[in-house]
């Protein structure tokens, strides 16, 4: 079953195509990851989605809701993380919640509480709770947004650069609570995030966009098979691999030779009959071999080329 689906949804701003002709599908309890650089057209993309703005032309359904017809549906059905946390610093995180819960039309008190508890002990805030959001961290705030977004339980959830500005630990949280979420309640995440380690972390899958427009679409894994199209042999040496380098350059069977952080890439048609070759080559040339490895490109080599590619 579908929770996202748009077909050539575009929006124009005063004559500038801010997204273009954008179609993709989301699958129930997928994590989905718009990948793009920043002026892409991601957060115009979610603001259409959660009907915060109108699209110019095309189309979309939202958790079976369409976004031009029934917005009230499309907005009772997702939760929205955006790049400001919009909290109430003078207010608890309880009373925050309380007061965002009333918002969404949880009447009752007793389905409130309990509602409001549940995602207080999930993103571990509860011992918190009586103390005023202005004293939170960065990451505790970001981890109330999300329970905000989260308070009326929707079945669809957009996070705009989810861990943008926090700490690796902080960061890491929060991918670990994302991946909990889709895994546990089959919620349906949709991620806008130009962090490549966010998306090759906890998306199902991903979609590039750049200048609005979608570039590829795939499995973090589809991405890197697209870009390398074989594996390659990693070869880690003592000292700087740059100074090494020519010496596997120079193998007949070698394609390209790239250096990174330090590790030989070598691109070959057949890397197990050239590993030998480069492993001889290297030590005949005076270099400690450390370890052999195949591997693939990382998401973020793949989303390089592929944003190189379509320029």
């Amino acid at each position: 079953m579908l929770a996202v689906k748009t077909e050539g949804l575009t929006r124009k701003f005063d004559g500038f195509t801010a997204v273009n002709a954008l179609s993709f599908e989301v699958g129930e309890g997928e994590i989905f990851g718009l990948l793009g650089p920043n002026g892409a057209g991601k957060t115009t993309t979610v603001r259409m989605l959660s009907c915060i703005i109108s699209p110019t032309s095309g189309m979309a359904t939202v958790a079976g809701h369409d976004i031009r017809s029934d917005p009230t549906g499309v907005r009772r059905s997702v939760g929205i993380l955006t790049e400001n946390p919009s909290l109430y610093e003078r207010l608890t995180a309880l009373e925050n919640l309380e007061f965002f819960a009333q918002a969404y039309g949880i009447k009752e008190s007793r389905q409130r509480a309990e509602r409001i508890r549940e995602l207080l002990e999930f993103f571990r805030l509860w011992d918190r709770k009586d103390d005023k959001v202005t004293v939170f961290s960065k990451g505790m705030k970001q981890k109330l947004a999300i329970a905000r977004a989260l308070v009326h339980n929707p079945p669809v959830l957009f996070l705009d650069e989810p861990t943008a500005g926090l700490d690796p630990e902080a960061a890491k949280l929060i991918r670990d609570m994302v991946t909990e979420m889709s895994g546990k309640e089959r919620r349906t995440i949709l991620i806008c995030t130009h962090r490549l380690e966010d998306a090759e972390r906890v998306c199902t899958k991903v979609m590039i966009i750049k200048r609005g427009a979608g570039v590829v679409i795939g499995s973090p894994d589809e991405l890197r098979l697209r870009m390398a199209g074989r594996p390659r042999i990693e070869v880690r040496v003592k000292g700087d691999g740059e100074s090494f380098a020519d010496l596997v350059r120079r193998i007949p069977s070698v394609i390209g030779v790239d250096v990174i952080n330090g590790r030989i890439l070598v691109t070959s048609k057949n890397p197990e009959e050239a590993a030998p070759e480069v492993v001889r080559a290297l030590v005949n040339g005076g270099a400690m071999v450390l370890s052999v490895n195949e591997t693939l490109p990382s998401l973020e080599e793949a989303y390089l080329r592929l944003i190189k590619e379509d320029a």
